[in-house]
């Protein structure tokens, strides 16, 4: 049986560097990346605004997703210890509840920073805040659900930080083209996230978290997270067509063939697979998010 908060013992100041494990770098990535996407679609000229630029850069990163991922190591140590019993507060190199603090402090220091910046980061900030601790936090842990967990995260890490990006440069509301695409694209993510689902099926089994692999069928689950990245894009072409932005909407169809070409081999295989594409697959398709936001620039600027 798990132990409460205050049954586990006081414990030393963890070392930098397993903090930094612990806010997992390598996950900032997409978020920055949508960010990016967000700022490019504004159609607003970045001179004069580079201090909101970097400002936007570490909240989504640094600070609203490394946050997210101490959160989740938090109260995830005890499947941890079955899948992946190396990470730092399993193991413990951030022992006692230094893990819990961390995530704490990180989402003052989130909410702080977004509020510096302006009104509608500050919104979706709080909004990306309390999905974070709604997913991996009971009550509501809804990383528990194979439905409801990656469509929080999808919609935190693609679209959130999308309009963050459109946000801070605009100073207002994002137009409701820049809306569309951005909410199609944290659709597509859902697959995506779905897929990462597939590294800790024997841990979700045995603690009960009912990811899509272990409710439909490894199998079923690849197909359907297959087919949401690829109808999600394809609606974006179809808008990107109707808006008359053809050079964009060339480009994300090429994307969106290429990921469609490497798709037979991940479903031969999901789970052996599945890091191969998110390295080949998930790179396609972020570079069409890319093309996407470079013609809503050019359409809206």
């Amino acid at each position: 049986m798990a132990r409460s908060v205050s049954s586990i013992p006081s414990a030393p100041l963890p070392a930098a560097r397993d903090v930094l494990e612990l806010l997992k770098p390598v996950t900032w990535f997409p978020p920055m990346w949508a960010f990016m996407c967000g700022v490019v679609s504004s159609g607003v000229a970045i001179d004069g605004r580079w201090g909101f630029l970097l400002a936007g850069i570490v909240l989504t990163g640094p600070l609203v997703c490394g946050n997210s991922q101490a959160i989740n190591d938090w109260f995830d140590r005890h499947v941890d210890a079955i899948n992946q019993p190396d990470r730092p507060i399993p193991s413990g190199r951030i022992a006692g509840t230094w893990g819990l603090k961390i995530a704490v402090v990180g989402s003052l220091l989130s909410l702080g920073a977004a509020w510096l910046i302006g009104p509608w980061v500050f919104a979706a900030t709080v909004l990306g805040v309390a999905c974070a601790w709604a997913y991996s936090a009971p009550p509501f842990r809804l990383k528990s659900s194979g439905w409801l967990g990656p469509a929080v995260v999808a919609l935190t890490y693609e679209g959130l930080t999308w309009f963050t990006g459109a946000s801070v440069m605009a100073g207002t509301l994002p137009s409701g083209q820049i809306l569309a695409v951005l909410l199609l694209y944290s659709v597509g993510a859902f697959g995506i996230m779905t897929l990462n689902d597939f590294k800790a099926v024997a841990g979700d089994r045995t603690t009960g978290l009912r990811s899509l692999p272990v409710t439909l069928g490894i199998a079923n689950a690849a197909r359907f997270a297959c087919l949401v990245i690829a109808v999600a894009q394809a609606m974006v072409i179809v808008l990107l067509w109707r808006w008359g932005l053809t050079w964009s909407c060339v480009a994300v169809s090429v994307l969106l063939l290429a990921q469609c070409a490497l798709m037979p081999r991940l479903l031969s295989d999901p789970v052996r697979h599945a890091p191969w594409y998110a390295a080949l697959g998930v790179t396609l398709y972020v570079l069409g998010m890319l093309a996407a936001a470079l013609g809503l620039g050019g359409y809206l600027g």
